[in-house]
């Protein structure tokens, strides 16, 4: 059987991308094809379960826009299917006095964004949200929210099957040629054809993306986000989502707790270097990989300008005490006896040669293949939203009017 499309990749953008494809061309005969052997085993399934409001991301910017949409489309989708979810909000906490010119440019980010029902907090609004935080002002984002998007994501899988598609699972692409009109996808479990194909592959986007001669950057460079859990009889010392400021001189967010749907609560995470993309523990070392990455020239420019800030992350990955002090800036009655080893994940963080973090879509097209190789945080909020931009992209490009797509 020869596909009108293949969809590779089962993270939330690849089904996203998938189900809004057969939404607006039902006529298509669409593979989607994943790796392992079930849905959200890396990204998807192990992200903090945030709904982010939009606030942090540069007016006009994809990223903004995008967020905005996507988390309207993510409330009414989660309303539709019964899936449930929680508007807990969240706090932006400065604790220094030289972090409030930061904060008040994230306001006027989140009131140029569009974010609803923001409201700017002193020590006592602070305390009156959250009793146990410190803080000397605050900004309160009511539309925050979280959702298991785990589950959100196994619904899109759902809306495809249901459509019609056919869901490919245990299926690693390990080749990608072009025969003529038609696309020819090697994968672990058989071949499989199609006229057109969209690589939606996360950690391993450039690498599909080289398959078919793309070019050597950006950069999938891992980062690793170790959690830690609070004790469940500690749970009432956070009740939303706690923020630091973002520092513009480091390329992550920073520590924040976060409460999950299933009532725990996550601290962290750090970000570190992976040693390997699916390097989900300190001691995971994949040295084809870890080669790949300490030669590249972004990641030994970055880690230049950078390396005392990572020295530091790599020291409270390892030592729970600095851990638990760098979040008790915000809880201070917090002590490292009420933490528990939490979840990893690993952020597919695309790189520039120059070893800036690319912070927005990056798209590369040859004959009949569009390679997503960048959709950054936040991509589950946003998956929605992420999914119609890169079906008008492909529109563009392929002719979705006719079951035959010409090339």
């Amino acid at each position: 059987m020869i596909y009108d499309i293949a969809v590779v990749g089962g993270g939330i953008v690849g089904l996203a991308t998938s189900r809004e494809l057969l939404e607006r061309f039902p006529h298509l005969k669409l593979a989607n094809v994943e790796k392992e052997s079930d849905w959200n085993r890396h990204q998807t399934g192990r992200n903090s379960g945030v709904i982010h409001s939009g606030i942090y991301y540069k007016p006009g910017s994809f990223k903004a826009k995008l967020c905005v949409e996507g988390r309207k489309l993510a409330w009414e989708y989660c309303e539709r299917k019964g899936i449930p979810y929680k508007t807990v909000g969240k706090l932006i906490v400065a604790t220094e006095e030289s972090e409030l010119t930061r904060l008040s440019d994230l306001w006027e980010r989140g009131l140029a964004n569009g974010v609803e029902g923001l409201e700017m907090l002193d020590a006592g609004g602070i305390r009156e949200r959250e009793p146990h935080a410190r803080g000397i002002k605050a900004i309160f984002s009511p539309v925050t929210g979280i959702v298991d998007w785990g589950l959100v994501s196994r619904t899109y899988a759902a809306d495809i099957k249901e459509a019609g598609g056919d869901l490919f699972l245990n299926r690693e692409v390990t080749k990608i040629e072009r025969r003529g009109s038609i696309t020819l996808l090697r994968t672990s479990g058989g071949d499989i054809e199609a006229r057109a194909v969209i690589t939606c592959g996360g950690l391993y986007s450039d690498k599909l993306a080289k398959m078919t001669g793309g070019a050597n950057a950006p950069k999938i460079t891992p980062f690793r986000g170790d959690y830690l859990v609070l004790k469940p009889e500690k749970s009432y010392l956070v009740k939303g989502n706690i923020y630091p400021v973002p520092d513009p001189e480091f390329p992550f967010l920073g520590v924040h707790f976060t409460p999950r749907m299933d009532g725990s609560i996550w601290l962290g995470p750090n970000a570190v270097p992976a040693f390997a993309r699916e390097g989900y523990t300190f001691f995971t070392v994949n040295p084809a990989e870890l080669w790949d990455l300490v030669s590249y020239p972004g990641f030994i420019k970055m880690s230049t300008k950078y390396w005392k800030m990572g020295a530091g992350e790599i020291y409270r990955d390892l030592f729970r005490p600095a851990y638990v002090k760098a979040l008790q800036r915000y809880i201070p009655e917090l002590q490292p006896e009420d933490c528990l080893p939490g979840p990893s994940g690993v952020r597919a963080q695309a790189m520039a040669a120059d070893g800036t973090l690319v912070d927005d879509f990056v798209f590369e097209a040859v004959d009949g293949i569009l390679h997503v190789r960048n959709a950054p945080s936040p991509a589950a909020t946003s998956s929605l939203a992420i999914g119609k931009y890169i079906v008008d992209d492909a529109e563009k490009r392929f002719d979705f009017t006719r079951t035959v797509i010409p090339v």
